[in-house]
């Protein structure tokens, strides 16, 4: 029998029907603690009140009117990230994938307008998740995200994560036009681009002009301690890409860019039907108004640097389950020996959720507003956790 769901997910055997900050309640009434935030998605937590009345009242006045109209939300939303950015300029999507599919043409239409269409060849990196469209697993370029779905979009050169020595030689190329990355790959295992690194990529663009566009879907809204990531080096992307935390569990994402990086965008070169919608912008607005604060910011790095720590020493008790800890923020990756499948399972047996990714990671990303006593529950969990994949 052919499901009524398309089975692309191998899903847990679990049915949550209420959420409540970091905890949601199962069908049978368990209390899971929460360390994935749908993946990185619900910034603050299940049911935030802030979230739910901008959710209601803006239900109660207007849903839809599409962009062929202004949208007022829409515009407050746009004005308050160029406040708080680089940017100049935002567009509104409905995720991620769709961000990607806009800083892809706008990098390339960026060199058409410039008589420039030799340059379109987009460097990106081993590793790398920037969605699941067409443009997005051609750009990741792994045979697991584009097996048989040939033939796939041309003009991306995968390069080798942190290899130095092979994007000095790729970034000079004539027919290069982009830089694409992660500063913090999520997917790709938690693996962090350091800030001379990024400083130096930004660098070489300055030199090459090429453009850089920075993927912060995961790792931004305040995830790493920053608003956005690559505020730790210093330094501006041209395009940006941005979604999940954004809309705190609302389906919204946006690109971010320069005057300059978006001149070739202009009517008629892009649309979305829903994006920029004023349930998607009311919902994003009452976010910054939490995230943005640098006082809510500075409670996130304590308690990253809180949860790290009882992490690191989770690593040391249990050296047969965990290797090492690494990542920025509250967006932190375990290492582990055993199958990272193992500790995943061993968690719903525990009440707790995290995340898998590759080089067998398993990703921490709980709400940003975690509190000091569920981030101590969480290392308790943890530990149990850990014995009882070790035991399995």
């Amino acid at each position: 029998m052919i499901p009524s769901i398309l089975p692309t997910y191998n899903r847990a055997p679990l049915n949550f029907v209420k959420g409540e900050g970091c905890w949601l309640v199962e069908r049978d009434g368990r209390r899971f603690l929460d360390l994935g935030a749908g993946i990185a998605v619900n910034a603050l937590g299940h049911a935030h009140p802030a979230l739910v009345r901008a959710l209601n009242e803006q239900a109660g006045a207007l849903w839809h009117t599409s962009n062929l109209y202004h949208v007022d939300k829409q515009q407050v939303l746009a004005d308050r990230l160029i406040d708080l950015t680089f940017a100049d300029t935002a567009f509104f999507t409905n995720s991620g994938t769709e961000a990607c599919e806009l800083a892809v043409k706008m990098a390339r239409k960026y060199w058409h307008e410039k008589g420039q269409s030799d340059r379109m060849t987009i460097l990106t990196f081993e590793g790398s998740f920037h969605g699941r469209s067409s443009a997005a697993i051609a750009a990741s370029g792994s045979e697991k995200m584009t097996a048989g779905f040939g033939p796939l979009l041309p003009g991306f050169r995968t390069l080798p994560f942190g290899d130095h020595e092979a994007f000095a030689e790729a970034i000079k190329a004539p027919d290069v036009g982009a830089v694409l990355i992660e500063p913090v790959q999520g997917e790709g295992g938690i693996r962090t681009l350091n800030d001379a690194c990024l400083k130096g990529m930004r660098a070489a663009c300055d030199e090459t002009g090429a453009l850089l566009i920075l993927d912060e879907v995961q790792c931004g809204m305040g995830r790493t301690g920053k608003l956005f990531a690559h505020e730790w080096a210093g330094i501006e992307p041209d395009i940006m890409m941005v979604a999940k935390g954004i809309g705190g569990g609302f389906p919204l994402g946006a690109v971010l860019a320069t005057e300059d990086a978006a001149s070739g965008m202009t009517a008629g070169t892009h649309g979305s039907t829903y994006g920029g919608n004023p349930l998607g912008c009311a919902v994003a607005l009452a976010v910054l108004d939490v995230v943005a604060d640098p006082a809510f910011l500075d409670e996130v790095n304590r308690k990253a640097g809180a949860l790290r720590q009882g992490l690191e020493g989770l690593v040391a008790i249990h050296p047969d389950v965990f290797t090492g800890v690494r990542g920025e923020g509250l967006m932190l990756g375990l290492k582990c020996k055993c199958p990272n499948s193992d500790v995943v399972q061993a968690g719903y047996a525990e009440d707790l959720l995290v995340v898998p990714a590759a080089e067998n990671v398993v990703r921490l990303l709980p709400p940003l507003n975690i509190t000091d006593e569920e981030i101590s529950e969480a290392l308790v969990r943890l530990d149990r956790t850990a014995s009882r994949a070790l035991a399995s």
